[in-house]
C-alpha cells in the first residue's frame, strides 16, 4: 500500500498572508492525520515564507503519524533538524525567488555537502531522503551519499501534455527500478492531483507519495478530511491510518 504524506505548507501560506494566527497548519495536520494521512510533510524554508520553526516543534509533539521535514542542505537547517528530530528529513534545493521547488536537488554537484548532511542526520537515527529528478545519475549519487530514500520529482510528469505523460512515467519507472536496485526506498511528489496521481501510484517500487498544494486547494471547497480521503482513494490507498 502506497503511503500518503500530506504537505500542509500552504495552510501556513494563507496564515502568513495576513500575519495572523490562523489558519493553523498544525490543526490542519491533525485533521489530515484523523482522515487517514500516513504522514505529514512540512518545508521549513530559510526565508520562513510559510512554515515557522514553532510549527515544526508543535507537530513533533502532537503528531502520531510520521513527520517529514523538507529542508535545504545548510548547517543551520541540519542543526534545527537534529534539535527537533523529525522522523524523516527530505533534502531539497531551495531558491528564494522561486514560487515552489522547481526541480530536484543536484546531488552530483553538491556531493560533499549532501554526504555530510546525510551522515549527521543518519547518526541521530533520522531517515534521510533526497528530492531528485528521475535521472539514473542522480539516483546513483543519492546512493553514494548514503541516503535511505529518494523522492522522485514528478513535476515534469504533472506538467506534460496528456500525449507526453507516458514518456515521463517511463523515466520515473526507470529511476524507481534503479533506486530499488541500490537498496533505496522510493518516494515521489510534486504537482500531483487526484486526476493524475494514479499512474505514479502504480509504479511497483513506489512506497510513498507526498502531496500538498492540490489537497489544500481542494480542501477550500470540500474540507480537508474529505480532500485527504479523495486523494487516498485516487492512489488506491484506502482509508488506513499510519503510525509513527
Amino acid at each position: 500500500m502506497v503511503r500518503l504524506g500530506v504537505n500542509v505548507d500552504h495552510v501556513a501560506t494563507l496564515r502568513q498572508a495576513r500575519g495572523v494566527g490562523y489558519p493553523d497548519p498544525v490543526e490542519a495536520a491533525l485533521l489530515a492525520e484523523a482522515a487517514g494521512a500516513d504522514g505529514i510533510t512540512v518545508h521549513l524554508r530559510e526565508d520562513r515564507r510559510h512554515i515557522q520553526p514553532h510549527d515544526v516543534e508543535s507537530l513533533r509533539r502532537r503528531l502520531h503519524v510520521t513527520l517529514n521535514l523538507e529542508m535545504a542542505v545548510t548547517d543551520a537547517m541540519v542543526a534545527f533538524a537534529l534539535r527537533v528530530h523529525p522522523d524523516q528529513v527530505c533534502l531539497v534545493p531551495e531558491q528564494r525567488e522561486e514560487l515552489t521547488t522547481e526541480g530536484g536537488l543536484d546531488v552530483l554537484q553538491h556531493a560533499g555537502r549532501v554526504r555530510d548532511a546525510v551522515a549527521r542526520l543518519a547518526a541521530d537515527a533520522i531517515q534521510v531522503s533526497l528530492f531528485i529528478d528521475p535521472k539514473l545519475s542522480q539516483v546513483r549519487a543519492a546512493h553514494q551519499a548514503g541516503a535511505h530514500a529518494v523522492e522522485l520529482h514528478t513535476g515534469d510528469y504533472a506538467n506534460a501534455p496528456a500525449a507526453g505523460r507516458s514518456v515521463e512515467i517511463e523515466r520515473l519507472c526507470a529511476a524507481a527500478t534503479a533506486a530499488m536496485g541500490f537498496g533505496l526506498e522510493v518516494h515521489a511528489g510534486h504537482g500531483l492531483t487526484v486526476d493524475n496521481v494514479h499512474a505514479v501510484a502504480t509504479i511497483p517500487e513506489l512506497v510513498e507519495l507526498n502531496i500538498g498544494h492540490s489537497i489544500v486547494a481542494r480542501a477550500l471547497l470540500v474540507g480537508l478530511p474529505a480532500a485527504v480521503r479523495e486523494m487516498k482513494a485516487a492512489i488506491g490507498g484506502g482509508a488506513g491510518q499510519g503510525t509513527r
